[in-house]
Order: structure tokens, then C-alpha cells, then sequence
């Protein structure tokens, strides 16, 4: 069976569909299984298309991905950054157009670098070094990554190994292979099957307890964004906060707010934090998202703790247009969207400190920062718990919140440490080292989880690297087709 020649007019329908296929992987949806189908539909003919038509196939793959799969973009500029609705379509269009020129970019190199010969390895190594590209450039977009969707699926096992872009490559890899096997390549089903059978006999936990276990409060004070940084919205998240930490039992050791919960800056918000103090159980900690500023004009957005703590967090990964506006000189004031209802946030030092609560050491990610693996993987090789603090209140009821929670959940599979994730309005959760989410609190409610989250010691392979043998991985894979090309090259001209 030979390959599948298409129109370029059907590749291009088949690559809409692929990435409408990929957002059916992750939340709410779970279709794992349907990533190497996309990425089937991904390499299908690709080779008879000239690198234009790649680039452009890869763009419409973009499309189909962003468009259906952050459509939550669109509630955030419209629902809450007062932007009409035909601007906010107009913004949307624009960045799920933007966002596709990462897969356009990633197909026209690999169409023009390489040849058919090993195709089912060189797309997939080309596909992760694409991955990786988007993780970075311009402050980096790693959402809805292929291996995203993997942390329920029969190759979570190999998370704490290589992380998620190991999940994309055995993901794509699945996806070329089958083509390869549907071409009557009967000898492409066995790496296969090692892919998906190997989790049987790895490890199902790289680490272990190092002590007992933690009573923790997650409070969610369900606040309407739209009037929190109003005089009322002060007073209400004050009210709010302190009447939920009021309420927790006396053998609660760490409660947590979430990011921002109350809608100041630490110097306005002390005696608010101190009331809240006294009320707490002795020797308990209490930990919040919280906005600092500096003399010198600078502000953070932070984590910082009060009672049986020690220490604070900077975030150090910003959101463009969500917390600085980027040419800001010539954006602000154009319209109400690139007005920030607070100041533009400094970055935070890349290497911090855990903060060190009730005698466990924490790692931080606040809000979007989650989404990062190695950001989290180096918080984690110096902690023994995770913290997450978010805002998601931006996405509405949108299907942004479940995304985020799903990537969350990865990063304590990849690093065999409790995640404790608090949100302002959901979805606010306890997961495991097993990426199992064992305490949730329902969305849109004002309420507050307890549970119980243990501190954890030892490194999986994954927290000790990083991603770096995966992306060199995928750079070895690559190689042969380019030597080849070449090669191909060079017998021509001869």
C-alpha cells in the first residue's frame, strides 16, 4: 500500500480537523486516544505538498487546534476585559491565527529539511522540537500540548521519565507508526505495542514520604472579577476570607488562598492578614496570592504567608496583556482591554527559595506558570510539596479552567509530589503524585476544600533533568532525514 496522495485543498481539511481532534484530547473531553490519530492525519501525503503548502497545512492544523481549544480567550477579553464583541472576535481571530504560525513554521522546516525515508521518525522529532519552540518564543504558549492529554491514559507511566514532551513524541510516534502499519508495514506494530506495554513494568512511584501528612484548607471565595478591585470587592474578599479561615477546624495545619484573594497590596492588606492569624489554629500556617509593591515602583505578584512560615514567592513568568502589556507606550488607552486594572507586574528572580510552612518546604507556581514543566520541575528538586495559586475566574465557564487543571495534575505525575492548587472560583483541588485528583471542591461556590497532602522526598528522572533529554532525543531523530535529503541532494546534482 503506498502513500496517500491528497489534494492540497484536503490536507488541509484533514489538518482543521486534526486540531480539532487534539482539543477532543484534553479536558473536559479525555479523548486520549485520539492524539496519534492526529497526528496520523498529520504526515498523511505531507511529502507530495511543496513547503508552502506544509507550512499552510500546519497553519490550518493551528486553527482548528487554538479555535476550538482556547476559545476561552475570547471570554476573557470580551467577558471581563470590556471589549465589545465584535473586537473581541477580531482579538480572538488574531491570536488563534498567530498561535497556528508555530505549526506552519514547524511543517514548512520539516518539509524543507527533510525527505519521505524515516518519516515516521523525523515528524515526530521535528513535532517536539515544535513544542518546544512554542514553550519559549515570545514568553512561550505550551497549551494544549499533545502530551497534555496523556495524564490518565496508559502512557502516564512514562511522565515521571521524560515529562510531556516524552508523552508528545510516543504520542506522534503512535500516530506515524500506525500510518506505516496501515501501509501494510506489518513490523510498525511492535515498537508500538513497547510504547503502550512498557508502563506495565515501570515504576508506579518514584517517591516517598518524608512525614506525615498535612491537613490543608484551600479556600475559594467565588468573588465577581468585574468589581473586585472596586472599594466593595475589598470589602467583600476581606469579609469572605476571614469568615472561611474562622470556620476551620483545630486540626487544620496550612490554609491557602488563592491568587490575589484579597484585592490590595501587602502593605493594605497586613492588618487583614493579622486578624486572620488570630484566628487560626497554634503552630498553623496560612499562605496567599498576594500583590507586593516596592519603593522604587516595582510590583509583584506574590505568595507570601503569615503564622508558622517562613519566606516568600515572586512570580517569575508573566502573562502578556493579563499582568504587563507589552508596548505598553503605544498600546494603553487604545481600548479598555490593554488597560490593566492594576499595575504592570516585575518579574520575578528565576531562582528562589521554597517558602517553608508548618516545617515542609513548598514550591511555587502562581496561576499560568503551572502550564510550564521544567519551571515546575525546578521548584520541585527543592521541595516537598507543590503550590498552585490561580485566578481563573478570567476564563468564565469556559472549558479553560478544566485545561489548566489537567496540566496541573501532570506536573505531579511528572515530579511524584502533591500538587495543592487553590482557585478563586474552581477548580480547586488536592492531586496526588499520581496525578489523581483526591479532594475537589466544586466550581462557582463559595466554599473550601479540606484534605489531607503528604511531603514528599526523592527526585523522579524527570524532576532531575528536565526535558532537555527528550528535546535531544527528538533532535537525533531528525538528523538521519536531513542526511538523507541531503544525500538525495547531492546524488541528483551529480
Amino acid at each position: 500500500m503506498t502513500e496517500l496522495r491528497l489534494s492540497p485543498v484536503a490536507a488541509y481539511l484533514l489538518a482543521v480537523i486534526a486540531g480539532v481532534l487534539t482539543t477532543l484530547t484534553a479536558s473536559p473531553f479525555e479523548l486520549w486516544w485520539l492524539g496519534p490519530v492526529a497526528a496520523g492525519l498529520m504526515v498523511v501525503g505531507i511529502h507530495y505538498l511543496s513547503p508552502l503548502q506544509a507550512a499552510l497545512k500546519g497553519w490550518c492544523y493551528g486553527v482548528g487546534l487554538f479555535g476550538s481549544g482556547a476559545s476561552w480567550v475570547y471570554v476573557s477579553i470580551h467577558d471581563y476585559g470590556y471589549t465589545g464583541m465584535p473586537l473581541a472576535l477580531f482579538l480572538t481571530t488574531l491570536f488563534v491565527c498567530s498561535m497556528a504560525l508555530f505549526f506552519a513554521a514547524t511543517l514548512w522546516l520539516y518539509r524543507r529539511l527533510t525527505g519521505p525515508r524515516l518519516a515516521f521518525l523525523t515528524f515526530a522529532g521535528a513535532w517536539v522540537l515544535g513544542e518546544w519552540l512554542r514553550t519559549w518564543l515570545f514568553t512561550g504558549f505550551p497549551w494544549l500540548l499533545l502530551g497534555s492529554a496523556h495524564v490518565d491514559s496508559p502512557l502516564a507511566p512514562w511522565a515521571p521519565i521524560g515529562g510531556v514532551y516524552l508523552l508528545s513524541l510516543l504520542t506522534v510516534l503512535t500516530g506515524t507508526l500506525g500510518v506505516e502499519f496501515l501501509r501494510r508495514r506489518w513490523w510498525a506494530a511492535a515498537p508500538v505495542a513497547v510504547f503502550w506495554l512498557a508502563p506495565l513494568i515501570l515504576p508506579t512511584q518514584w517517591t516517598s514520604p518524608a512525614g506525615e501528612p498535612l491537613r490543608i484548607a484551600l479556600l475559594q471565595g467565588n468573588l465577581d472579577q468585574l468589581i473586585k478591585w472596586t472599594p466593595e470587592g475589598q470589602r467583600i474578599a476581606a469579609s469572605t476570607y476571614l469568615e472561611m479561615t474562622r470556620e476551620q477546624a483545630d486540626d487544620i495545619d496550612l490554609i491557602i488562598w488563592p491568587e490575589a484573594a484579597l484585592p490590595m497590596f501587602e502593605d493594605e492588606a497586613m492588618q487583614i492578614l493579622a486578624r486572620a492569624q488570630s484566628t487560626m489554629p497554634p503552630g498553623s500556617a496560612l499562605l496567599t496570592g498576594i500583590l507586593q509593591r516596592e519603593q522604587r515602583g516595582l510590583y509583584y505578584n506574590s505568595v507570601i504567608g503569615v503564622g508558622n512560615t517562613e519566606g516568600e514567592y515572586r512570580k517569575a513568568h508573566l502573562v502578556p496583556f493579563g499582568e504587563y502589556l507589552p508596548l505598553e507606550r503605544w498600546l494603553r488607552g487604545t481600548i479598555a482591554f490593554f488597560d490593566l486594572p492594576m499595575p504592570a507586574m516585575t518579574q520575578g528572580p528565576d531562582r528562589q527559595p521554597p517558602i517553608k510552612a508548618v516545617g515542609t518546604t513548598i514550591g511555587n507556581a502562581i496561576c499560568y506558570e503551572i502550564i510550564y514543566a521544567d519551571l515546575v520541575a525546578d521548584r520541585a528538586r527543592d521541595s516537598e510539596l507543590l503550590l498552585t495559586v490561580s485566578n481563573d475566574t478570567w476564563f468564565g465557564e469556559s472549558i479553560g479552567p478544566l485545561q489548566h487543571l489537567q496540566m496541573a495534575r501532570l506536573r505531579a505525575l511528572e515530579n511524584g509530589r502533591y500538587v495543592v492548587r487553590a482557585t478563586s472560583n474552581g477548580v480547586t483541588v488536592i492531586v496526588d503524585p499520581q496525578g489523581r485528583i483526591t479532594a475537589r471542591a466544586p466550581q462557582f461556590e463559595t466554599t473550601y476544600l479540606t484534605g489531607e497532602a503528604t511531603p514528599m522526598q526523592g527526585l523522579t528522572p524527570f524532576t532531575r533533568t528536565g526535558s532537555w533529554p527528550v528535546w535531544l532525543l527528538a533532535i537525533l531523530l531528525v538528523l538521519p532525514g536531513l542526511w538523507l535529503k541531503r544525500r538525495a541532494y547531492v546524488t541528483a546534482k551529480a
